[in-house]
């Protein structure tokens, strides 16, 4: 089993047969015609990309120059293989594309001797930001916060309801108690200097302009040097990742990319039930009873 299928919920199971029913809310009609003989059936990935979504090897390169790599085998009754082919596809295909801009944009970073941390967004897709935000986690990005619940995050429209920067972070303190950080969207210097102030755990450096953020960054890394040294600098806001090298600037401690699962592009997979007379794909290593 990958390290990662741990991180999983024991509700995901139960997601998975909610998907399953919506695909199949009556008669299984292509289920009837092949049956519950025995099968097997070979996974094959067809792009580049980084393995997500499956126990087998995930977290892989996988490079098919131009063909196919099989990376694993399904057994199990025809009907019942057939019945989870394009759900398990959707799911690995979407999973193990944002795990490869994930890890393009962390290896970018190791690249340039760049730090922080690299960081997706709330920006995913309802109902299935459980397996994006697993995807951030095995191409080696940070998740960022999970839901509205793990995290608080003042943005302009927080700000504007309650008058000020301060009066938010406050009210926020209030109910959050110690134990939740506070982040707070700035769209200048000044903005950042009264979220600091107000006691904020992260100030974000939102829509900042490459050269203004790093010029933003050193200042208000020396205004929490000379205050509150425990405070975090992000950066977001229209980052990509052709563009995110810009961002990597000293004095920032996490660059977030909506686009880790906004218009990403995923990776190509099939599934193809062996002939008759046609040897197994691969060894027993990478194989997935249904």
């Amino acid at each position: 089993m990958s390290r990662h299928a741990a991180l999983l919920p024991a509700t995901f199971s139960r997601t998975i047969e909610d998907w399953l029913a919506e695909d199949i809310p009556s008669f299984d009609y292509g289920g009837y015609v092949v049956g519950n003989d025995d099968k097997v059936a070979t996974l094959f990935c067809k792009s580049d990309g980084v393995l997500a979504g499956w126990n087998f090897e995930e977290g892989a390169e996988i490079m098919p120059y131009g063909g196919k790599v099989a990376v694993a085998e399904v057994r199990g009754p025809a009907r019942r293989i057939l019945m989870g082919e394009r759900l398990a596809l959707n799911i690995l295909a979407r999973c193990s594309g944002v795990a490869s801009r994930a890890r393009r944009l962390r290896t970018l970073a190791d690249t340039l001797g760049f730090t922080g941390v690299i960081a997706g967004t709330r920006k995913t897709t309802p109902g299935f930001r459980l397996v994006e935000k697993y995807g951030m986690e095995v191409g080696g990005a940070d998740t960022h916060r999970m839901d509205l619940s793990t995290m608080v995050m003042l943005k302009d429209n927080h700000i504007w309801a309650t008058g000020s920067i301060t009066n938010a972070v406050k009210s926020a303190r209030s109910v959050a108690g110690f134990s939740v950080k506070i982040e707070v969207e700035c769209q200048s210097e000044q903005d950042a200097y009264e979220a600091i102030d107000a006691g904020a755990d992260i100030v974000m450096l939102d829509n900042f302009t490459p050269d203004t953020l790093r010029l933003a960054a050193s200042n208000v890394k020396t205004k929490c040097q000379s205050t509150r040294n425990n405070v975090l600098i992000e950066a977001s806001g229209g980052i990509t990742e052709n563009t995110a090298a810009l961002y990597m600037v000293p004095g920032i401690d996490i660059i977030s990319f909506g686009t880790m699962t906004q218009s990403v592009p995923h990776v190509d997979f099939s599934l193809k039930i062996a002939h008759e007379t046609s040897e197994p794909a691969l060894s027993t290593n990478g194989v997935c009873d249904f």
